[in-house]
């Protein structure tokens, strides 16, 4: 699949099927996120994969009670690493920098679950804290978002953009 056939057929998923994802393609999704820009190349990003299913039901209920969560076969928990970019960058670096490396790791995961025939979803309600305690999580890193990875039973309608023109 070409770059932008990826960008314009990716969907949030939020039904899925009830088939388990190879490591692999798990992995290739992962590499595609490392693949991504940081700010002075800090590559301030982290990844927990959750595939347990009763670890994956008490992150759910953590998720502002998103049960469709719960159909999907793998939870990814972005986190952003922060003491090397804290150093370099001070408090803007930990405040902002952080965040978009992370998100740009995640539009790349995104981007390669879509060519991969994945569906997936980007998760941003959750409750921190009880997500930190429940993945222990350290003090250096701090939870970003959660990606829903599965084969998708039923993909949205794309959301109408609006035209290049309005922007």
């Amino acid at each position: 699949m070409e770059l932008t056939q990826a960008i314009t057929n990716r969907r949030s998923v939020r039904k899925f099927k009830k088939l388990e994802i190879p490591w692999y393609l798990i992995s290739e999704c992962l590499d595609a996120a490392i693949q991504a820009p940081s700010s002075g190349n800090v590559q301030n990003w982290r990844f927990i994969v959750v595939k347990d299913s009763a670890q994956r039901e008490k992150l759910v209920k953590l998720c502002d009670e998103q049960y469709w969560l719960l159909k999907a076969p793998i939870l990814i928990v972005v986190c952003s690493h922060l003491p090397k970019i804290r150093t370099l960058f001070g408090i803007r670096g930990e405040a902002l920098y952080s965040v978009q490396n992370c998100a740009a790791a995640i539009e790349n995961l995104l981007l390669k679950a879509s060519e991969l025939s994945l569906g997936a979803t980007w998760i941003g309600a959750f409750d921190e804290n009880k997500l930190r305690e429940l993945l222990e999580i350290g003090a250096d890193a701090r939870p970003q978002a959660i990606i829903a990875l599965g084969y998708g039973e039923e993909f949205e309608n794309k959301s109408r953009r609006e035209p290049l023109d309005n922007f």
